[in-house]
């Protein structure tokens, strides 16, 4: 199995996050030492590990991650869909703050989006779940539902042979997961925290996905080929083999990247 360390919400996002896994944080990172699952032949640790990696490194502010607006829905469904991927990962962030009201408010939009792209039905459970367990901060559990959610929007849309719309809500929430990680990287630098954004199978991995649908009417969209263009231009950033670490001039320059994809996806106008 190749040792590869995802961004925090990559797990979620490719459907293998399993909170009650998570072990105690480590002292500094040891690649080789992440529970994780592989996903079509791509490592994904418990991202639960990774934020107590963060942790470790420096407390981050999540409070301070927050966005105050959630996005708009252009009506587009590649849009939707990537708008709902970003959305959810706001919940995993909006838990890390325990900031109830945001989840509540999350949980609500996820069922908007979802009704938008017809799989409202199959999140009406997990979105009553996530707010009566925000009200009670029950934080593990609204980890849990927020990580059904996904699964479910995922599973019912690939029901509906909407398979690549699924795979751009993993790219959503990868893209936000990326935003905020490299902000939290950048306001405190050190190599160990640079070292999360080593993932080059995974970006492979979207990459190709992407490019598969470059004949298509969805490929053709023109956040998706944004999107394409944004991998592209990150996959050199993130290091190489050898072992080189990422510069802090990196970092930023992914932070710049994923915050000008993330204001095109949640733009009215996408």
């Amino acid at each position: 199995m190749t040792k590869n360390i995802p961004l925090i919400l990559a797990a979620i996002c490719l459907g293998a996050f399993h909170s009650e896994s998570a072990l105690s944080a480590p002292e500094s990172i040891d690649l080789s030492k992440f529970p994780a699952a592989e996903v079509d032949n791509v490592v994904v640790p418990v991202p639960s590990e990774v934020f107590s990696v963060l942790d470790k490194l420096g407390t981050p502010n999540w409070r301070a991650e927050l966005r105050s607006s959630l996005g708009k829905n252009s009506g587009n469904r590649a849009q939707v869909a990537l708008l709902l991927g970003t959305v959810i990962a706001e919940g995993f962030i909006a838990v890390e703050a325990e900031d109830s009201e945001k989840v509540k408010d999350i949980g609500k939009e996820v069922l908007v989006l979802a009704e938008a792209i017809n799989v409202r039905k199959a999140v009406i459970a997990r979105s009553k779940s996530i707010t009566e367990k925000a009200e009670a901060k029950n934080w593990r559990s609204v980890r849990t539902e927020f990580d059904g959610a996904l699964q479910d929007v995922r599973a019912a849309m690939e029901e509906l042979g909407d398979d690549e719309l699924a795979q751009l809500v993993s790219i959503g929430g990868w893209l936000r997961g990326t935003q905020v990680l490299t902000s939290i990287v950048s306001k405190n630098y050190s190599a160990d925290g640079a070292e999360l954004l080593y993932q080059p199978q995974l970006l492979d991995y979207f990459t190709k996905r992407l490019d598969g649908l470059k004949n298509t009417r969805l490929g053709k969209d023109e956040l998706v080929v944004k999107i394409r263009k944004t991998l592209a231009g990150i996959r050199p950033l993130i290091g190489k083999d050898d072992g080189a670490k990422i510069p802090a001039e990196n970092v930023d320059r992914i932070n710049k990247m994923t915050s000008e994809v993330i204001a095109a996806i949640t733009s009215k106008e996408a």
